[in-house]
């Protein structure tokens, strides 16, 4: 059998590196994009982190595309990146500077928005405004502006009316989960205005029923 010769292998060695570089190359340009944003005290990205490159990306902190983008990192803490949440998405979106990132966005938005992403998102956007370990609801008026942010564009009419309910009534002052899940499913599936098929007695959250009972009395 015949020897590779030394050349070959040399030159299969630095073929097989190429890759290897290149991904390391990535990470480190993606590492130097975290660290102009990332408080050297903390080693994260804090809110005024999150302020700055918001500002530098031309979009309001309050942009559901900075949500988007704590989704798709995975991010665990409101209002913070962790250099390694931060790999994880910028790796993804294949974005290692300000106008990569900017051009990412459509793309990120599309990806959110597909039926299969967006229950997990709607899901994640709620636990991701739970602010203490041990928090599972979250006060009323935050649960309005999230509404406007992750359903407002889909389902505006139900989502106004929902948010003006929420904020008239006073035997809820926050929202749990299970209430959460219940807007987004009444949304996908009750005929909307006229309510027609909405039945009380398909477990819904009481909360829904009240809504549903309010809507009913204001529009008669």
């Amino acid at each position: 059998m015949r020897r590779a010769s030394r050349k070959s292998s040399s030159s299969a060695a630095t073929a097989s590196a190429g890759p290897t570089k290149a991904v390391s190359k990535e990470v480190e340009r993606i590492d130097q994009f975290f660290y102009a944003y990332a408080d050297s005290s903390s080693g994260m990205i804090d809110p005024e982190g999150i302020e700055t490159l918001c500002s530098h990306l031309e979009v309001p902190h309050t942009d559901v595309r900075i949500l988007m983008l704590a989704w798709k990192m995975g991010c665990e803490k409101q209002g913070y990146f962790t250099l390694d949440e931060w790999r994880t998405g910028l790796k993804a979106l294949r974005a290692d500077s300000i106008s990569k990132l900017k051009k990412a966005f459509p793309e990120l938005v599309q990806e959110v928005t597909r039926p299969t992403n967006f229950q997990d998102f709607y899901t994640y956007a709620f636990r991701y405004c739970l602010t203490e370990d041990k928090k599972k609801c979250i006060e009323i008026p935050v649960a309005c502006e999230l509404l406007n942010l992750v359903l407002g564009l889909q389902f505006r009419p139900q989502v106004d009316k929902l948010n003006n309910y929420l904020m008239y009534q006073n035997e809820y002052k926050v929202i749990n989960m299970d209430q959460w899940m219940g807007f987004i499913r009444f949304c996908n599936e009750i005929n909307f205005p006229s309510l027609d098929n909405y039945d009380s007695d398909l477990a819904w959250p009481l909360i829904l029923d009240n809504f549903v009972e309010w809507l009913r009395e204001n529009k008669s």
